[in-house]
């Protein structure tokens, strides 16, 4: 065997066990993920929110109790998290939002939502739909223009 035949087989054992090991490391993490999804459901509870903002910040810029800061792994210390500062009742807290359903919390509006801890899960509207549009889009001065001549807009 070429040295070139010997060198190319452990290219690909290596890889063949850096595959392994990819596998497995995601079934754990898949299996903790689970596991902290059923805790989060079974502590969840209905609470009136009014969402003051929402933005997307690094954990330390949150404004979040230092416990949580602590507890968070140094690899997501540095990511961007949904957060939502909003008023309950006569104090001001701030959560941390699902990412799936930051899209669709309207801000400066009053909801309905399901909070585990300090992590909003659900939201529904009290008042009508939780239309988040508010504005609609301006119209550009050539859009205006063909308006007003009555042509179709081209996009």
């Amino acid at each position: 065997m070429s040295r070139v035949t010997i060198v190319l087989l452990i290219i690909l054992v290596i890889l063949i066990a850096i595959l392994i090991a990819l596998y497995f490391l995601g079934k754990r993490l898949e299996a903790r993920q689970a596991q902290s999804d059923a805790q989060i459901q079974s502590m969840k509870q209905p609470m009136t929110l009014l969402v003051i903002d929402k933005k997307r910040l690094r954990l330390k810029e949150a404004g979040l109790p230092d416990q949580v800061i602590q507890q968070t792994p140094w690899y997501a210390k540095r990511s961007k998290v949904p957060v939502v500062k909003a008023k309950v009742g006569p104090q001001f807290i701030n959560f941390i939002c699902d990412e799936k359903i930051f899209d669709s919390v309207p801000v400066k509006k009053q909801v309905k939502a399901m909070v585990s801890g300090i992590y909003i899960v659900e939201v529904k509207g009290i008042r009508g739909s939780l239309q988040t549009d508010g504005e609609p889009k301006k119209k550009s001065w050539i859009e205006k223009l063909q308006e007003k001549a009555g042509a179709k807009p081209v996009k």
